[in-house]
């Protein structure tokens, strides 16, 4: 999500729209306003202590939205865009306090993450339910997502709009394997990538259920990203264990978190990336290896669907069977020709994905919607 709004401020900005993002003061030494680029600033909220665990953040909404709100009584804005749920609460009071117009976007949702065993507190789905009720325009990232919206939530179809991701091709692009892996200190061994935070959702343990039943003592699996979440820490040390239950604990490699713009030496060196999740509404770490012309077998899940072309792109894994994620695995590994074609139809499709066009189309809905009465509140169901 943070990948998602700098790069999408940063493109709005560049197209001429004024921005300013508000986040919460989380270090001692950040000062109040930070100016990234011409356009674009960010606005550091005092609310709660720096360390406050995510977890408690729901207990300084309020505080975080009266921070806000000082700041626009001297700054005026035409629209509030909310990311994720949170910031969802705090734009719905303040659109009708200031009356403007509010753009939802919640990259994950609590119903859909309950629907596959991952639920979440009652707090979250009522919040959502409202914000969706009352949001002037909500951004699905996929026609999957959407679907979501209005199934689950019952939101309003002529409300949403489908506005995928972009990928920042200066940075994520085809390069040489072999120059990827001498940069990152790695043989030639066949190396497999997995890209995200170490929690249930994202399947870690799939994957490496996947390595070990490839019977490859040659193959490697890189694991980059670290524990997320109140259960991270619990996940890692099962992932753990379970890779060395399966005797593939010399073959996991578990990395740190990178700079976002490093990915791109990763995935030049990877054979495949693995995304064994539960749910995903867009999936942004298969886009960016699929622009650097890596096949990606991924979860036949969300906005998956969207970016994996199955048998063309990469390959869609039903019900995230370690057992189907190992074949697909084997099919690459072992046929250099359908490697090879996997990547260059990966990379052409990411190529069709670009930051400059997700903007565009929200300097449209964003220019409409300053034209517009903002909507009233509907029963959320």
């Amino acid at each position: 999500m943070n990948v998602y709004v700098r790069e999408l401020v940063g493109s709005l900005a560049q197209a001429g729209i004024d921005c300013t993002v508000f986040v919460r003061r989380w270090h001692d030494n950040l000062e109040p306003v930070v100016d990234l680029e011409p356009g674009f600033r960010v606005v550091h909220i005092e609310a709660g202590p720096v360390d406050l665990p995510k977890e408690d953040l729901p207990e300084i909404i309020d505080e975080f939205t009266a921070g806000v709100r000082a700041y626009l009584a001297d700054h005026p804005v035409d629209a509030i865009h909310a990311n994720y749920w949170l910031s969802g609460v705090a734009g719905h009071q303040l659109k009708h306090e200031l009356d403007l117009p509010l753009v939802s976007t919640f990259h994950t949702l609590a119903r859909v993450k309950a629907e596959t065993g991952d639920p979440e507190p009652q707090r979250r789905i009522d919040a959502e339910a409202d914000v969706i009720a009352c949001s002037d325009a909500i951004l699905a990232n996929s026609p999957t997502e959407a679907d979501q919206l209005t199934r689950l939530y019952g939101a309003q179809r002529d409300r949403i709009e489908i506005v995928p991701p972009g990928v920042d091709h200066a940075f994520f692009s085809p390069g040489d394997k072999a120059g990827a892996r001498d940069a990152l200190g790695l043989d030639d061994r066949p190396t497999l990538l997995f890209v995200g935070r170490i929690q249930p959702l994202k399947g870690l343990d799939v994957a490496v259920r996947a390595l070990a039943m490839l019977d490859r003592p040659d193959v490697r699996l890189l694991a980059v990203g670290g524990a997320s979440g109140t259960s991270g820490d619990v996940e890692v040390e099962r992932v753990t264990k379970l890779a060395a239950d399966l005797g593939v604990a010399e073959q996991l490699v578990l990395i740190d978190p990178q700079p976002h713009h490093l990915l791109s030496t990763f995935y030049r060196a990877a054979d495949a990336l693995l995304v064994p999740s539960r749910s995903e509404s867009f999936g942004l770490v298969a886009l960016e290896a699929a622009a650097c012309g890596l096949p990606v077998i991924a979860s036949d899940v969300g906005g998956l669907r969207t970016l994996v072309d199955h048998g063309r792109t990469g390959f869609l894994v039903e019900a995230r069977d370690p057992a189907g994620f190992a074949g697909h695995v084997l099919a690459v590994l072992d046929d250099p020709v359908l490697a090879q074609r996997l990547s260059d139809a990966a990379a052409a499709q990411a190529r069709e994905f670009t930051w400059s066009t997700t903007a565009a189309r929200l300097r449209r809905l964003y220019e409409d919607l300053a034209l517009r009465t903002p909507v009233a509140c509907l029963a959320a169901s």
